[in-house]
């Protein structure tokens, strides 16, 4: 089975590099493409500030609070523009044609959504290994892409590394 479009879900973590040098193998080996997705979540840019005059609150102070995520969430966009650029003209460079995009909401559904209408056949992304607990708490993008991606799925588990 050949995959010629692969969809690869892009984040800061530390297994982002393994997860984009299987994508990019996988590329070349099938003479496909790639898109770079990155999901930025509300509390990544900053929740909306919920404040009103009604709260007894000077204009001048929301008006300052709103510049200032305004600024946050520029900042946010220009780091997540910056990182798939880099992404991208590696994988230019090694002769696969890339493109990339960014998203702001839940990365789970926004992962699924861009794969379904981009037409990818393959969707990459990495998986840290939360259970119990913590995935209940954190949710599991990966968990929730493999029950509602439309198309294959490869997912990068995170290796521990053991101290010697």
């Amino acid at each position: 089975m050949s995959f010629y479009k692969i969809l690869v879900a892009i984040d800061n973590s530390q297994l982002c590099k393994p997860v984009f040098a299987k994508a990019l193998e996988l590329a070349q080996v099938n003479k496909g493409s790639l898109m770079l997705l990155h999901c930025l979540t509300s509390d990544m840019v900053g929740e909306p500030l919920p404040i009103s005059v009604d709260m007894g609150l000077y204009p001048e102070m929301m008006n300052s609070a709103y510049q200032t995520q305004n600024v946050v969430i520029e900042q946010r966009l220009k780091e997540a523009q910056a990182m798939l650029g880099g992404y991208c003209e590696t994988a230019i460079r090694w002769g696969v044609p890339t493109e990339f995009d960014y998203k702001v909401g839940d990365a789970g559904q926004l992962i699924c959504k861009v794969a379904a209408n981009w037409g990818a056949e393959l969707i990459v992304l990495g998986r840290r290994g939360r259970t119990g607990l913590a995935e209940v708490l954190l949710g599991s993008v990966s968990n929730y892409v493999l029950h509602h991606a439309h198309c294959s799925i490869l997912v990068i588990q995170e290796t521990e590394t053991k101290a010697s």
